[in-house]
């Protein structure tokens, strides 16, 4: 199985597909799948800017579309030119909080080699979480 120096290789292999022509600021992931399959997800920017995508919402939205639920995921590295390890947007968090199980390892890194191990549970603490239904 791949250890997380892998997996954050493999997110800096995503990040060379980004499509960011307005920030110039390239982010890859990479999704493990537990049957061994690596998914790449690179940002990609639109000139109406709220139609651009994170890469890590691209990783998981890919593994979606090709079948994999949450139950199929073992850890996301997620990458990006910045001086400390990266962190994940707001949007990110939540569509990673709804669509990975919540102890999922979660490496955020940068191009220096730097590593934080976290998980959704750290990064988004009191998150908004399904509706429960209310029966009256």
């Amino acid at each position: 199985m791949m250890n997380k120096q892998q997996l954050v290789q493999e997110a800096i292999k995503a990040r060379q597909k980004t499509y960011s022509p307005y920030s110039n600021f390239g982010v890859g992931a990479a999704l493990l799948m537990k049957d061994g399959t690596v998914i790449h997800g690179a940002n990609i920017e639109n000139a109406s800017f709220g139609l651009s995508n994170c890469g890590e919402r691209s990783a998981l939205f890919a593994a979606y579309s090709q079948g994999y639920r949450k139950e199929d995921i073992v850890a996301l590295a997620v990458t990006g030119g910045t001086e400390a390890p990266i962190s994940p947007c707001g949007a990110c968090r939540q569509v990673m909080n709804e669509l990975m199980p919540k102890d999922t390892p979660i490496y955020l890194s940068n191009l220096k080699g730097d590593i934080k191990d976290t998980n959704i549970k750290e990064l988004l603490p009191y998150s908004f979480d399904e509706v429960e239904k209310n029966e009256e």
